[in-house]
């Protein structure tokens, strides 16, 4: 009977030491996963941001033509704030004449990770004055919705 007791007292000391390392390991796992998950949110954050810079210079490009961009607009440089680490390029690649620009915008990060989009865009003649591009009569919103909500169907 003696024997009994002294080994189930060194079978539970047993249990005990794998049952910590079986902890420490799942510890050790569940402190690595949220390392990279941080890391991921931090990686997914630089691009969304990399992402509305790029739109915003594509953008200026379309909005103001190739050629006013160039004459008005650096091609390259620090973004302005609330950016100011953030470095810029815009290179546009004019075919033959006639033919479509290639735009392509690339926006570096302070960590030195590239980002780049490009989108192609139709020659503006400069010798023509500017379109206004506004609708032929005010647009009265409220009045617009008064009369839908007199008139679901309508």
């Amino acid at each position: 009977m003696v024997r009994r007791g002294r080994s189930r007292r060194g079978f539970a000391l047993l249990d005990a030491i794998l049952g910590g390392a079986m902890l420490a390991l799942g510890l050790a796992g569940v402190v690595t996963l949220s390392q990279r998950a941080l890391a991921m949110l931090q990686r997914g954050e630089r691009e969304a941001m990399a992402a509305a810079m790029l739109d915003e210079l594509l953008g200026q490009v379309i909005t103001e033509g190739p050629g006013a961009f160039t004459r008005n607009r650096q091609a390259a440089g620090r973004m302005p704030e609330p950016w100011p680490d953030w470095e810029f390029t815009v290179d546009l690649d004019a075919g033959g004449l006639g033919d479509p620009i290639t735009v392509t915008a690339t926006v570096i990060d302070p960590t030195g990770t590239s980002f780049r989009c490009a989108t192609r865009v139709a020659p503006h003649d400069d010798r023509l004055p500017p379109v206004e591009r506004q609708p032929p009569e005010p647009v009265d919103r409220r009045v617009r919705w008064e009369q839908k909500e007199a008139d679901p169907d309508g």
